[in-house]
């Protein structure tokens, strides 16, 4: 079983209008509304390639209620945590003159203590036991920066193997716990080994220097136009970015996480577990607004991979 966690959910809203014009009134369009936030995205992205998994996340409020009705109406499994705040919401604008997209992402709740026990107590209760469990995605205001490391340790006690994409204070202290994948970008490979900035060419030397720290058994690196890199003790591939039309960036990287997942469900090898990230994180791209991917457009560029 693979099990989301979403510390921090939303109720994601995306329109388009002509122009953005300050201190007028802007007619948009017809908003689409999806259920958002990291692990959401991808238990939606799994459910799309065929894939089952149960999405966990603290909820509240009238948004809360949204969102899981949002759920349900997909067919995704769910388990929410009642809490006393309101669920955020997450606004994206796509100006169509200049094909802008504007991005205003709320900080969400405050999520207590005893609210955070109580999602831990959840994952720990799960029957049956896991076998993957992926946590992605921002805290909210009242979260520990310890939260996900301490996801990770519950993750270890069950046998389930942990994968994470996260940043901040919570991925320094995730990693020193130690997980089984963990997807980084740049920016947050940068923080894990203490630079301001990486050229290209110093990206291998820093993710290995991840895993003799014992930060994880698979890091895998997006860098954007430049690709991917997955790096464990014994191997390290590379697999570069597709050009394609992109039209939004939204869920792209939760993408990419669900396609890695949904390779190792399969027993697919690393270099495939690989290509099909980067084949799920593009084709999101090419999608507008707050929607994912086509799993058409997945495997079209899955195959293409495979030939390069």
């Amino acid at each position: 079983m693979i099990v989301t966690i979403t510390i921090n959910p939303a109720v994601d809203k995306s329109t388009t209008l002509d122009k953005l014009v300050p201190e007028k009134k802007l007619r948009c369009e017809k908003p689409l509304i999806e259920a958002g936030g990291g692990g959401i995205n991808v238990s939606k992205a799994l459910h799309e390639l065929g894939g089952d998994s149960l999405a966990l996340f603290p909820a509240g409020g009238t948004n809360g209620t949204i969102l899981q009705e949002l759920l349900a109406g997909s067919g995704i499994r769910y388990t929410a945590i009642p809490v006393a705040s309101n669920t955020r919401e997450n606004v994206m604008v796509t100006e169509r003159a200049t094909n802008t997209q504007y991005r205003f992402v709320m900080p969400g709740g405050e999520l207590t203590g005893d609210e955070l026990e109580k999602v831990l107590a959840a994952v720990k209760e799960l029957q049956p036991a896991p076998a993957i469990i992926v946590a992605s995605g921002s805290l909210p205001p009242g979260a520990p920066d310890d939260c996900y490391a301490r996801l990770a340790h519950i993750s270890r006690e069950m046998g389930a193997r942990f994968i994470a994409d996260t940043s901040g204070p919570s991925l320094q202290l995730m990693a020193k716990e130690g997980l089984y994948l963990l997807k980084a970008n740049l920016s947050e490979l940068c923080s894990l080994v203490g630079k301001d900035f990486l050229q290209l060419d110093e990206v291998y030397a820093a993710a290995k220097q991840v895993l003799d720290n014992g930060y994880c058994e698979v890091l895998v690196v997006s860098m954007g136009p430049s690709g991917a890199l997955l790096i464990t003790r014994d191997q390290h591939i590379t697999v570069p970015a597709p050009v394609v039309k992109k039209l939004s960036t939204v869920g792209a990287g939760d993408s990419m996480v669900a396609g890695m997942v949904w390779m190792l469900e399969q027993g697919g090898s690393m270099a495939d577990m690989l290509r099909f990230g980067v084949a799920c994180g593009t084709a999101a791209t090419m999608s507008a607004g707050t929607q994912l991917f086509r799993k058409e457009d997945v495997y079209r560029l899955y195959e293409w991979l495979k030939t390069v």
